[in-house]
């Protein structure tokens, strides 16, 4: 298991980029990613499970792909 806290907190954005990139790559050989992330849409492409906590609650969950759909993950954190 690969434990990450805001690995792009702080990169510029192609670093960040590949960041993402080598974390899908660790994944797809079967590694498990525990991934905290503020780039919502990057954590939710990547992630196979998602969990969105608010004030310390889990307010939604599902598979990443899910998420992305969903109207709240959408208004609130992608400016959609």
């Amino acid at each position: 298991m690969m434990m990450l806290d805001e690995p792009s907190l702080g990169l510029m954005p192609s670093l960040s980029k590949k960041v993402i990139e080598v974390l899908r790559r660790i994944s797809s050989q079967g590694t498990t990613i525990l991934l905290v992330e503020q780039k919502v849409r990057d954590a939710l492409e990547l992630a196979d499970r998602a969990y969105v906590l608010q004030t310390g609650a889990i307010v939604l969950e599902g598979p990443g792909a899910d998420l992305l759909k969903s109207d709240m993950i959408r208004k609130a954190y992608l400016g959609m």
